[in-house]
């Protein structure tokens, strides 16, 4: 399937004024820049903002009927995030005031001058883009994640490198598709970091992690009274991903009706907001992830068979790590170098022991799994060489016959009591982050202490 190419979406700008010289005026100055949207009256204008995605209002303040300041107020209520600028007479200067303070961004008199009114609307833009900016950091946890971070010679593995670099400055649909912890995720940011969109937002969504019905909210926003508890307009990850990458991860795990909105997103590249009644352009690259055979959910009539091939443009499957066993010492070096740099520089390798276990264990859970076992051993190795007791016990009790050798003389109790003790010596009895290392709860961690009689003064 051919893809389609995204083009930038043009801000709009609405003109209020009964005026069809200073309508015409806005027009030749602006129209090359910004899609323009014509009104002269202040309720055909809030007919407009209610159905129409409008990035800035200019508005007259002198109009008969309805004058400006009422259509800023009416405008207000209906979306207190608009940005208004008004236009007044030298005389009106009063009024502007009082628009100023009623939440317009700014004023301009008339006759005005060109290179105002362009510099004004540079700083409306500036600040749109801003503030959505503040918002993708504050809803996503930014991550740099360079395209190096890809480590592996499977040759699996180098086929789909080089199949990144091919389609990273495409705006196809890609799906990824692989077990849980193979590193799906990880690979989309480096699709998106090599891109032409890489300098602008990624933005997440674990599918499967939403409850259902939080959702919709989630990913197309909502309008404030929109439902009970929306004291707020809320925007999007739609909206927030524009001119960036959406990573919709787990995308098998949406309703139906949920696939249908997500469907007419990707078509007409626009969204509307729960409890709206406005289209908002939007520009962004779908990467979508899945650990579900999603042909056999649209045969199961689960998954839709339209969206299936909206977003099958550019299938990539990931290996897990058993079959790619070549690559466990690389990552396993990679992710201990990762480590050290942050929490241990005493730790410089992995003795040969240790990587035994960890080239014999099957590794159910795939690279995230081996990331988390490197990362306690980091935190509780004391140095020069991670050794086969900083491993998890159940490495060696699940390894092959040389992890199992490695840990004969020692029973799986006298290793979990070691391990236990050494990672609350790492974290000065630090009970909540030794429970969160140890991947168990605290009133866990709390029984096991007195069950192995475990003492900060035996340390």
């Amino acid at each position: 399937m051919a893809s389609i190419e995204a083009s930038p979406v043009r801000g709009s700008i609405l003109v209020v004024d009964d005026d069809v010289g200073v309508r015409e005026s806005f027009e030749a100055v602006l129209a090359k820049d910004y899609d323009l949207v014509f009104a002269t009256q202040g309720p055909e204008a809030l007919r407009i903002l209610s159905t129409r995605d409008i990035n800035l209002v200019l508005l007259d303040i002198r109009m008969p009927g309805m004058d400006g300041i009422e259509v800023l107020r009416r405008i207000k209520e209906l979306n207190e995030q608009a940005d208004v600028i008004v236009v007044t007479a030298v005389k009106s200067l009063k009024t502007a005031v009082e628009a100023i303070k009623l939440g317009a961004f700014d004023y301009i008199t008339k006759p005005f001058d060109i290179h105002e009114i362009l510099a004004l609307i540079k700083r409306v833009v500036e600040k749109q883009e801003l503030v959505k900016e503040v918002m993708y950091l504050r809803s996503e946890v930014a991550r740099d994640h360079r395209f190096e971070d890809l480590v592996g010679r499977n040759v699996r593995m180098q086929e789909i490198y080089t199949l990144i670099a091919r389609i990273a400055d495409n705006n196809a649909t890609v799906i990824l598709s692989g077990e849980s912890g193979t590193g799906k995720e990880l690979l989309a940011r480096a699709i998106h970091q090599q891109s032409n969109r890489g300098q602008r937002p990624f933005v997440a969504v674990n599918c499967a992690a939403i409850p259902a019905e939080l959702l919709e909210s989630e990913l197309f926003g909502h309008e404030k009274g929109a439902f009970t508890g929306a004291i707020a307009t809320k925007v999007g990850k739609f909206e927030l991903a524009t001119g960036g990458s959406l990573f919709l991860d787990e995308v098998g795990s949406m309703r139906l009706d949920l696939q249908a909105k997500i469907l007419r997103a990707l078509q007409e590249r626009e969204v509307e907001r729960v409890g709206g009644t406005r289209t908002i352009k939007i520009d962004v690259r779908v990467i979508a992830a899945t650990n579900r055979d999603l042909k056999r959910a649209v045969e199961e009539g689960t998954f839709r068979e339209d969206l299936y091939y909206r977003l099958n443009v550019v299938p990539i499957t990931l290996p897990d790590l058993k079959d790619r066993q070549e690559d466990i010492p690389l990552l396993a070096n990679h992710f201990m170098q990762k480590f050290t740099q942050e929490s241990n520089p005493a730790i410089r390798e992995i003795s040969k022991e240790a990587m035994g276990i960890l080239m014999s264990y099957p590794w159910p859970g795939n690279v995230r799994e081996l990331e988390n076992v490197i990362e306690r051993a980091v935190t509780l190795g004391r140095g020069p060489a991670i050794l086969p007791a900083d491993l998890p016990p159940h490495l060696a009790g699940g390894a092959g016959p040389v992890g199992r050798a490695l840990v004969q003389e020692a029973t799986l109790e006298d290793l979990e009591r070691d391990y236990i003790a050494a990672v609350l010596q790492r974290t000065k009895w630090h009970q909540i982050r030794t429970a969160a290392i140890l991947g168990i709860d605290r009133r866990t961690l709390y029984r096991k202490i007195r069950r192995y009689g475990i003492n900060p003064n035996d340390q």
